[in-house]
């Protein structure tokens, strides 16, 4: 690829990056979460309880950032902790009923955020960018 359209290419993901990161705090902040917090919360919905360093490794962040959640979570009152039978090291988070309600007004932040971002595409673009972009991630993967 010559480097002006590798230029234009790049730009383009940074500045949707940007502007969608910033849209999503604004968006998170309506209802008292933060970035990251997300992740986690959406994470507890789909798979149920999980050891805190599974959490890390499912949303791809580093486990002291998920101490650092939970522990506000928990003291929100949207997660409970119990000790791990199997790893007496380890603790299980999971969501409370408020934290279930908190998850399902996030999931609507989260629909809101994805109609703004794409309210000029159709949906067979929006199919398209959702492909693309997986595929992309996919290829940027850590080795």
């Amino acid at each position: 690829m010559e480097y002006e359209k590798a230029d234009a290419l790049n730009q383009a993901i940074r500045l949707v990056t940007l502007r969608h990161r910033a849209r999503a705090t604004a968006l998170l902040a309506t209802i008292g979460l933060y970035p990251g917090q997300d992740a986690l919360l959406l994470e507890l919905d789909r798979n149920g309880p999980m050891i805190q360093a599974q959490v890390a490794d499912a949303i791809g962040c580093e486990p002291p950032s998920v101490t650092l959640m939970a522990r506000k979570l928990l003291a929100g009152g949207y997660l409970r902790r119990t000790p791990s039978l199997a790893d007496r090291r380890a603790s299980i988070i999971d969501l409370t009923d408020a934290g279930r309600e908190l998850t399902g007004r996030l999931k609507q932040v989260w629909q809101t955020l994805a109609e703004e971002s794409t309210t000029e595409l159709s949906a067979a673009d929006i199919d398209a960018v959702t492909t693309a972009l997986n595929t992309m991630a996919d290829g940027l993967r850590p080795e």
